[in-house]
């Protein structure tokens, strides 16, 4: 498993990741500094955008941390970081938007994502498998070479698994932005200026999926072709 191309790979997409993850968080930073012209918290917009969809069974709760922002459809709840939840600038109408856009699209039942939700469970068994493939591959093909194969088509089978939920996450975080900024703009909760930096803001959070499911193709595509090379050998 220890191979260097993957190791390339990966570092390649790591590295992405992060400047990418660094320019999210600076982005915020700045529009964090912007004060809504409406003066509402993250907390009165979602409840807002919630009751102005007409869903009335979900909750606005704030929980720890920076960017741990999500919609939990198992108790349906929209969660909050303490800045967001608390408040009154771009960053957090954008953010608070975003997350009940993932409420009506459940309540939509959007079919992306009731697919994605559909795949949780086997992908993390798959995720568990590949945590211990990683070492599995390596012993094999040191200990039993004979058994290489196996155990990357496993691998295969296991990453497929994770690249296709990386992929389908693409259009349920586009669509959740879409709902977002159409719902702030026409509510009159962001105004001019505020509706261009509230985009920006969600469009680089929309570019870290973009590189995780690009990083999770190239290593799919990676060990498809090695395992073919094997197999002809």
């Amino acid at each position: 498993m220890y191979d260097i191309n993957l190791i390339i790979i990966s570092g390649i997409f790591m590295v992405i990741a992060l400047l990418v993850s660094g320019r999210l968080k600076s982005k915020f930073a700045l529009y964090s500094q912007e004060r809504l012209s409406s003066g509402l918290s993250g907390k009165e917009i979602a409840e807002k955008m919630l009751r102005d969809n007409g869903i009335y069974d979900v909750k606005v709760i704030s929980v720890e941390g920076q960017l741990t922002d999500h919609y939990n459809p198992l108790d349906k709840t929209v969660n909050l970081s303490h800045d967001v939840y608390h408040g009154r600038h771009v960053a957090a109408a954008a953010v608070a938007a975003h997350e009940c856009g993932h409420a009506i699209q459940h309540a939509d039942a959007y079919q992306w994502l009731t697919f994605r939700s559909k795949m949780v469970p086997v992908v993390n068994i798959a995720s568990t498998i590949m945590s211990f493939l990683t070492f599995g591959l390596a012993f094999a093909f040191y200990a039993m070479p004979h058994m290489g194969n196996t155990f990357m088509l496993i691998f295969i089978i296991c990453q497929s698994t994770i690249t296709l939920f990386s992929l389908v996450t693409l259009p349920v975080e586009v669509d959740a932005s879409r709902r977002a900024l159409a719902w702030l703009s026409t509510a009159g909760i962001t105004r001019g200026e505020e509706d261009e930096n509230a985009k920006d803001a969600l469009k680089w959070a929309a570019y870290t999926y973009f590189v995780s499911a690009l990083g999770s193709v190239a290593t799919l595509l990676y060990m498809i072709l090695k395992y073919a090379s094997r197999r002809e050998d």
